[in-house]
């Protein structure tokens, strides 16, 4: 048997090798007898668990100082237009889409509409004009379009050029100071030039609608009457409206070009 002494000695060593190896062990009984009376010692190692507490404060003030932005919450409507004028930001977007769509029935119509060629930009001494500004567009009969320069006959030759180069897919005829415009078969190849066309226009548009987003977003980065947060909260708010707007734009591109390529 074991004297006591020998016992106590070896108890914390026993502990320090069940901590370090994250043993869960049961209670041992160790028995010795002390002035022949029989003792019982029990040990019992312990599993502890590091758990590591993040201050959230301070990794979003490290964050912020790398420029990322949080916006914990949503400005109300009312609040919303105190900071900035959201009607008129909302019809600036609305008119990119309205421009769009006016690009698309002019521009892009399968048959070649007068309205197409009325504005068809024609370079003059370094200035563009639309076509209707300096001739007189008929549709003489469905299959051709007739234009009259007597007004500026000088600038026939320039109405040539811009007609050929319209992507409308016609072949213009003079004759003295008029222009016969066959309206031509549609083909594979127009549609597919019309679709190319097509998602120009939107990418155009939707470059408009971010830069209305960008223009109105400085303003509010440059206000500094609001709080930190809240100046977040309206950057992302106004960051949302534009992100619906080239939505609405897509859908536009993606139906036109369907009707393009389909129909």
């Amino acid at each position: 048997m074991l004297p006591l002494r020998s016992i106590s000695m070896w108890l914390p060593t026993l502990r320090s090798i069940a901590v370090r190896n994250s043993a869960k062990v049961l209670p041992k009984q160790y028995k010795f007898s002390e002035n022949n009376v029989a003792v019982a010692a029990t040990t019992t190692t312990f599993q502890y668990d590091s758990v590591r507490h993040y201050a959230k404060g301070k990794q979003k003030e490290k964050a912020r100082n790398k420029g990322v932005k949080f916006a914990t919450y949503k400005l109300p409507e009312d609040q919303l237009n105190e900071i900035i004028n959201v009607d008129a930001y909302r019809n600036k977007l609305e008119k990119a889409l309205e421009v769009l769509q006016a690009d698309y029935i002019k521009h892009l119509s399968l048959r070649s509409t007068t309205g197409s060629i009325e504005t068809v930009k024609v370079k003059v001494d370094g200035e563009e004009h639309e076509l209707q500004d300096i001739a007189q567009v008929i549709r003489n009969n469905p299959k051709t379009i007739v234009i009259d320069m007597i007004a500026f006959p000088q600038f026939i030759q320039a109405a040539l050029q811009a007609l050929q180069k319209s992507g409308l897919n016609i072949n213009p005829q003079q004759e003295n100071t008029t222009i016969y415009i066959p309206v031509p078969k549609v083909t594979k190849e127009h549609r597919v030039t019309l679709a190319k066309n097509a998602k120009a226009l939107f990418i155009k548009g939707r470059d408009q609608i971010k830069a209305a987003q960008n223009e109105v977003i400085r303003k509010v980065k440059n206000n500094t009457t609001i709080s930190e947060d809240d100046n977040h909260a309206v950057q992302g708010q106004l960051t949302e409206i534009a992100n619906e707007y080239v939505s609405k734009a897509e859908k536009i591109f993606e139906t036109k070009q369907n009707e393009l390529l389909n129909n």
